[in-house]
């Protein structure tokens, strides 16, 4: 009987403690300023902005430093900095490397604000060899090079594509990939296929007025500096995929199948989302390496800051013009 008087006292004595702690606990969240909520399908806010991202954090920190009057929302793990760029309402963001995330994240912006138009900064690999590391293009459409059909070799040597997919939609392939169109969902269950994304045309005409009043950096902050010095160039052709590419090889295939002028890991994904739901596209890259093409070893780890600092000079003035 004495045992079982000195358990019940030390089970009440527990209750009480877990009890306080639990209002501790409380009280100390209570304290604590809770950050804008991301709830399922919550809109942030009614203001029509500019969605403008980045995949890759130099290029994101590059254009904040311009943004005014900031305020922070996240959603699924992603930081939404809205405020105004030279008096025009927009939204920053990072969406990371790579094709998925890049949709993923086009799709949740376009969910949580109201949005005008998405433009996208960045650095990207050059494929055309008249361009150099350091400038800025401005592709008027995309497709997606990894689109593609890996093909078996027959007894002859030849690859052989399978009959569904027997479509060549590019004069060209790389060993057993076989590029192929993207097919993309439409009303009555019908697929669209289609190889190329226009960039919008108005955007695109706002590019080419503001590119001739740009002064890109030719020099890094370790004072290694570009010879041409680099430049705007609006129009031509862009891929992505999902793939770093630092081959000359595979380049040079880019080039000639796409006739491809830059190559990265996010245009065309957003591309893709933004015609699938009808908002006006543009992406500005700038070459921080040639994807393979360099003499030596891959030009990214020297010229990313600065390339990333030109792409955002570029999107900048673009947005002051915009308005």
């Amino acid at each position: 009987m004495p045992t079982y008087h000195r358990f019940d006292f030390w089970t009440n004595s527990m209750r009480k403690i877990v009890s306080l702690a639990g209002v501790l606990a409380a009280s100390i969240l209570a304290l604590i300023p809770v950050m804008p909520g991301a709830a399922a399908g919550e809109v942030f806010d009614a203001v029509r902005r500019t969605a403008v991202m980045s995949a890759f954090e130099p290029e994101w920190k590059a254009l904040q430093t311009e943004l005014r009057d900031r305020r922070d929302y996240v959603a699924n793990g992603v930081t939404f900095a809205t405020g105004t760029i030279d008096g025009r309402p927009v939204v920053l963001f990072l969406s990371g490397i790579s094709m998925i995330n890049a949709a993923m994240t086009t799709q949740l912006v376009l969910e949580r604000f109201a949005i005008d138009a998405i433009v996208f900064s960045g650095i990207a690999g050059g494929v055309n060899p008249d361009l150099s590391i350091g400038d800025v293009v401005v592709p008027d459409r995309w497709s997606e090079y990894l689109e593609a059909v890996f093909a078996r070799e027959g007894t002859d040597g030849a690859y052989k594509l399978p009959p569904r997919f027997a479509e060549r939609q590019f004069a060209k392939n790389f060993g057993m990939m076989f590029p192929q169109p993207v097919q993309i969902a439409k009303g009555g269950g019908d697929l669209e296929r289609r190889a190329w994304f226009e960039v919008d045309a108005r955007l695109l005409e706002v590019a080419k007025a503001t590119a001739g009043a740009i002064t890109l950096k030719d020099c890094t902050a370790e004072s290694k500096c570009l010879t041409p010095k680099p430049k705007v160039v609006v129009g031509g052709q862009g891929v992505s995929g999902q793939a770093f590419v630092d081959n000359k090889e595979f380049r040079e295939y880019v080039r000639k199948a796409f006739n491809a002028d830059v190559l990265d890991m996010e245009s065309a994904a957003v591309a893709h989302v933004a015609y699938a739901n009808k908002v006006p596209f543009i992406a500005f890259r700038s070459l921080s390496d040639l994807a393979g093409g360099e003499e030596h070893e891959n030009a990214i780890e020297t010229f990313r800051q600065l390339a990333s600092d030109n792409s955002a000079s570029v999107v900048k003035e673009f947005l002051k013009a915009l308005r």
